[in-house]
């Protein structure tokens, strides 16, 4: 999810100054101490008066997010889907290039396969040779579209600097970083406008 913000956070009797972050599986407080939430542990979450409220065993414990309590109340107990994540939505041509688990192509059918230049292309590279197929797959992307390179967690096959250099090499521009599994992260690459034709 991405979120932060600067705030205080109620907890154990105490008052803590720091930042919040809310990612897609946890909540992290760091500031005068640091406390990480697994969302999967809360019991309960809501927002009142620019409070959000977390009940985990632990807690409970109380984030000042003013007007954003409400959104992160909303992104917690409704989380959007991965397919929302990586820019998935109706009305975009999607290609889609290696072995992805069923489930994921599942979640990107319902749009339009591409012919053509394509809006999203999703690729995903086992290991570092793999990479040589970047810049092809560029020159498939429509000018504001995006290249998501899939790639192993933690394996000595391939690392996230080789992903970085080769899509840069490339030409294209890295913008985001996500989880796209627990085995699989995703790094989004776009043309850089100056580029765009």
């Amino acid at each position: 999810m991405g979120q932060e913000l600067a705030c205080r956070m109620h907890y154990q009797k105490r008052t803590l100054a720091g930042k919040a972050y809310l990612e897609s599986d946890h909540i992290l407080f760091r500031g005068d101490e640091r406390l990480k939430i697994l969302l999967k542990d809360l019991k309960s979450v809501k927002a009142a008066s620019g409070m959000l409220h977390l009940d985990f065993a632990g807690g409970p414990a109380k984030l000042e997010l003013g007007a954003a309590a409400e959104k992160w109340a909303g992104k917690i107990l409704d989380p959007p889907s991965r397919a929302a994540k990586l820019g998935v939505r109706p009305g975009l041509s999607v290609r889609v290039v290696g072995d992805f688990e069923e489930s994921f192509l599942a979640e990107v059918t319902a749009n339009e396969t591409a012919k053509g230049a394509a809006d999203l292309v999703f690729f995903a590279a086992p290991e570092k040779k793999a990479l040589a197929r970047i810049a092809k797959l560029a020159t498939g992307l429509k000018p504001a579209g995006a290249l998501w390179i899939i790639y192993p967690k933690g394996v000595t096959e391939i690392r996230e600097i080789e992903v970085l250099e080769a899509g840069r090499a490339a030409g294209l521009k890295d913008v985001k970083v996500c989880s796209f599994s627990a085995t699989h992260t995703g790094l989004k690459f776009v043309i850089p406008v100056a580029a765009r034709s």
